[in-house]
């Protein structure tokens, strides 16, 4: 149940409402979600917020689309983010793999590592896990890494902290749950 209810179209003011309308415009495919009417409580929250998509952009760039959406899932995994996880499940899923049985090669791996720890440990990440990231990318593209996987955990905690719930459209892939005895 969510704390704070997604903001009804109808109560969003005509700025808002071109700020929707400039935003699907900006990102064909993209949708006002739960995730966003919420945010539009505060148009400046949802400015701030949409400013997510830029970094992704800017971070498939440098590893790639799928590299991309595994890692902003790994992050959602770990922070606990319904919301956000199933997002990201449903783009792995549409790219024709399953999100608990992914072929991931070592470079992919230590990636995902990087982005869940992050979000698991709060930035504290070890060693053992940045000197992998260190060897293998520019100072710049680390910082535009670590600045997405900053977003990230802030949509997840976001959408964990206000009880955001998981959108209508996103139901068939939410993970299948085992029954109890």
């Amino acid at each position: 149940m969510p704390r704070i209810d997604p903001l009804p179209e109808q109560a969003a003011s005509a700025e808002l409402q071109a700020a929707w309308s400039q935003h699907i415009a900006d990102y064909p495919g993209s949708r006002i979600t739960n995730m966003k009417a919420t945010l539009s409580r505060s148009p400046l929250a949802f400015s701030v917020y949409m400013q997510w998509y830029p970094l992704y952009h800017a971070v498939m760039g440098i590893i790639g689309e799928r590299a991309a959406y595994l890692f902003a899932h790994a992050i959602s995994d770990a922070s606990d983010c319904p919301v956000c996880t199933t997002f990201f499940r449903k783009i792995i899923i549409q790219h024709g793999e399953q999100p608990g049985d992914l072929v991931l090669s070592p470079e992919e791996q230590q990636l995902l590592d990087f982005g869940a720890a992050i979000a698991r440990q709060q930035g504290e990440v070890p060693d053992a896990i940045y000197q992998p990231i260190q060897a293998r990318f520019s100072p710049n593209e680390i910082v535009v890494l670590v600045a997405f996987a900053g977003q990230m955990v802030a949509t997840n905690l976001f959408n964990n902290v206000l009880g955001v719930a998981v959108d209508d459209y996103l139901a068939p892939y939410l993970p299948l749950t085992q029954p109890t005895d």
